[in-house]
């Protein structure tokens, strides 16, 4: 007679948890690649001879293809394999990473960096897309997405850790190589652990839907950026705005009519999953400021080495990871509402003690416990998130609705930071009226940080404020895409 035990093997992929590992594995490279490179702009600038004005493109160039590829990353994921879409999103890191590592001039470093997004957005949807469908039991799936959230919520930290060991012990080149044994690594492990998974029925490309999502969200991303350099109300900027507006109207008005869409509708009209994904925009665009101004706060107002500021962020990550396992475990208990509003809480809190910053502050008594209270507020958030957005979405579309969850942070990174670093400069300006100066001082640029801090954290709480209202799944509605296995015995 087969046992319980046996019949759950049966049915649950007995690699699933070895799958998972891989998956962070390669999730973990993604994330931290897109702040490993801040703590060594100084070093790779005066090496390759790029200008201020220029410097920038390091870290766009990357999230300008990936964010704006990313629905079309998801898409071919579905349909071509999402296990042959993580592999090859793999290799082409790698080598896109090789080539940045080698660079011997801005144009090759700009160019591999942007080659990076393109196979990132092959990557990260695969790898999001392949947790749901090999984790059938919503009591596991809160374990995997615990590890998923956690390490989406630090990698950043841990980026800007291990970007200030490599640019102070060996070289910025290696900040891009350490890359490629991490993913050569992940590769030969998903051969024999990771399932294959595709989309069944319909598998046609949406051919103008991918056109003008893609074009008009990399223009979007790209009008972000100019505003950071140009203004708001450049022209330059407001073209680029159009521009996007106008292929993302058409873009919706397509998937509207199309008998294959990129972007089926439903994916986003449903309550739940579209409060994960405003959410998700919201706590990019308040969060992303942080790294930035406390790395430039660390270096440029304390003096600290790359190293020491970058090991500064250290209890950011611990807390995330420990705070990501403690939502993995209340998630099946209480369900996604209330433990996620917590934590946003918690995040708003944190930010908005960093407006007590001062160019003398100690680290510390002013900055440690924000970070603190920060990190195990965004553990609650990152599990319940990605629970949520894959929640109910079906073998079909778990690809692309990954894709829309990545694509919404990402965006929602981009647009906050060049909002809140235009508040940041504002500030400054203003300051430095006021007290009849001409060049900036430290408690100038403090000004700045904390003024953009104050918007981060009433973005957060803003972010609360439409998860607690808008999310309606309890703990018994998370259970219900259960496999079989999960409700034997």
């Amino acid at each position: 007679m087969t046992t319980i035990a046996e019949s759950q093997e049966n049915q649950l992929d007995p690699r699933r948890w070895r799958a998972l590992i891989v998956i962070a594995i390669a999730q973990l490279m993604v994330v931290l690649d897109a702040s490993i490179v801040n703590i060594a702009l100084p070093s790779l600038q005066a090496d390759l001879g790029i200008a201020d004005v220029n410097r920038q493109w390091v870290v766009t160039a990357y999230t300008l293809a990936f964010g704006g590829l990313l629905l079309l990353g998801g898409r071919i994921a579905d349909f071509g394999g999402r296990k042959r879409a993580f592999l090859i999103g793999l290799i082409g890191f790698a080598v896109a990473s090789a080539i940045g590592g080698f660079a011997i001039n801005q144009g090759m470093l700009f160019a591999s960096r942007a080659l990076q997004g393109v196979f990132a957005a092959l990557l990260a949807p695969a790898a999001l897309s392949l947790i749901s469908v090999t984790f059938t039991d919503s009591k596991e799936r809160a374990k995997a997405f615990g590890v998923y959230g956690g390490l989406s919520a630090g990698g950043a930290a841990i980026g800007l850790i291990l970007g200030g060991l490599l640019t102070e012990y060996a070289s910025w080149r290696w900040c891009l190589g350490v890359n490629i044994p991490i993913a050569i690594g992940a590769f030969a492990l998903a051969i024999n652990n990771v399932k294959e998974s595709k989309a069944t029925g319909d598998t046609q490309y949406d051919i103008p839907g991918a056109i003008t999502a893609t074009v008009g969200l990399v223009t979007l991303v790209f009008g972000i950026t100019k505003a950071g350099e140009d203004g708001w109300s450049a022209n330059s900027t407001l073209i680029y705005f159009a521009v996007a507006i106008s292929l993302l109207i058409a873009f919706l008005l397509i998937e509207r009519k199309a008998s294959h869409p990129l972007l089926p509708i439903r994916i986003l009209t449903e309550r739940n999953r579209g409060a994960s994904y405003l959410t998700s925009f919201i706590v990019g665009a308040g969060l992303f400021v942080m790294f930035l101004f406390l790395s430039i706060y660390f270096q440029a107002i304390l003096g600290y080495s790359p190293i020491k500021s970058g090991l500064y962020f250290l209890p950011f990550s611990i807390g995330v990871g420990i705070s990501a396992g403690i939502a993995s475990q209340l998630l099946p208990k209480f369900g996604a509402r209330f433990v996620s509003f917590g934590g946003l809480i918690m995040a708003s809190g944190g930010l908005f003690m960093l407006t007590q910053l001062t160019a003398t502050s100690s680290y510390l008594s002013a900055i440690l416990p924000a970070l603190v209270l920060m990190s195990l507020g965004l553990g609650l958030v990152f599990v319940p998130l990605s629970a949520i957005a894959l929640f109910g979405v079906g073998n079909h579309d778990a690809g692309v609705a990954s894709a829309v969850l990545n694509t919404s942070q990402q965006i929602g990174g981009a647009l906050g930071t060049a909002f809140l670093n235009t508040v940041a400069t504002t500030a400054t300006g203003s300051y430095l009226i006021a007290n009849n100066l001409s060049q900036p001082t430290p408690d100038a640029l403090v000004a700045g940080f904390t003024r953009s801090f104050a918007i981060g954290g009433g973005l957060l709480a803003l972010g609360a404020v439409v998860w607690v209202f808008m999310v309606n799944a309890d703990k018994n509605t998370l259970a219900e895409n259960d496999s079989p296995a999960a409700h034997i015995g």
